[in-house]
């Protein structure tokens, strides 16, 4: 994957200013003094869509982190897949406060989706959000793209929404006093790497995944 970062970095100038990773701020700057999340994200989706295994793809385009359930719905090519970019998103996030360093205001910070990795959704299993139909489900190990994986990183995802909500209400803060990205790291992700911690030796997932690095 570094070998594939560094060829995407130098495949697009346009994006990545002098092959460079820090050259993404140069190209936002010419672009406005503003960027919103979206487009921010849209940016890293393709300018490192090259770099993920070949899992799923429409037409010549790898889709990365999108994953096939028979419950998503939707018609056409792109019927049945769900889209999490969990990696690229997180990057995303962690790009807002470089580049409000940069000189760059970031907007629409709530309009990303929380991370369907396994410490969010952990933390779910842990304490009895979720539980699984099947004692196997813990005992067994998974593939990435198994329906019950996707499933679980779906629900995390919608569950995550509304348990900023509550917290938001809790606290009496608005979407925009304390984003879903506030919540995330110092909250749910951090929340269930202790829960893990204090169940399981080594602190590792309730559902264990059989991952190559670029989902989880």
């Amino acid at each position: 994957m570094l070998f594939r970062s560094g060829a995407a970095l130098r495949a697009s100038p346009g994006v990545f200013r002098g092959g460079r990773p820090g050259g993404l701020v140069e190209s936002l700057r010419e672009r406005d003094s503003a960027v919103s999340a979206t487009d921010l994200l849209r940016t890293l989706l393709e300018g490192f869509a090259t770099i993920w295994p070949g899992r799923h793809s429409l037409g010549s385009t790898n889709l990365g982190d999108v994953w096939m359930h028979p419950a998503a719905g939707g018609r056409g090519l792109s019927a049945n897949m769900i889209p999490f970019h969990k990696l690229s998103q997180w990057l995303a996030y962690s790009l807002f406060e470089p580049l409000a360093l940069g000189g760059l205001t970031v907007k629409s910070a709530g309009a990303l989706t929380g991370l369907p990795e396994y410490r969010n959704g952990g933390l779910l299993v842990d304490l009895g959000v979720l539980v699984p139909k099947h004692a196997a489900v813990l005992a067994e190990e998974h593939a990435p793209g198994d329906e019950l994986i996707v499933e679980w990183r779906a629900l995390t995802v919608a569950l995550l929404d509304r348990i900023a909500d509550a917290v938001r209400q809790r606290l009496g803060k608005t979407a925009e006093q304390l984003p879903l990205a506030n919540i995330l790291e110092g909250g749910t992700w951090a929340a269930g790497r202790a829960v893990a911690k204090e169940r399981r030796p080594g602190g590792g997932s309730p559902i264990r995944v059989r991952s190559d690095g670029t989902v989880f």
